[in-house]
């Protein structure tokens, strides 16, 4: 019973749902990073379309 109340785990649970949200957040930056470089390009491509769709 003692060996019970000695073993407390709370801790360790919160330390590890910290070490997956730093593991997500670690994926996540560079996952936004391309998909906003492809995004920004896409908007590009619209933008010149609509341009040249302006100018004729």
């Amino acid at each position: 019973m003692v060996f019970k109340k000695l073993k407390n785990e709370r801790g360790a649970t919160a330390i590890e749902y910290g070490l997956i949200a730093a593991l997500m957040v670690i994926v996540m930056i560079p996952a936004m990073q391309v998909v906003g470089g492809n995004t920004n390009g896409l908007y590009d491509r619209v933008t010149n379309q609509i341009v040249s769709a302006m100018n004729r």
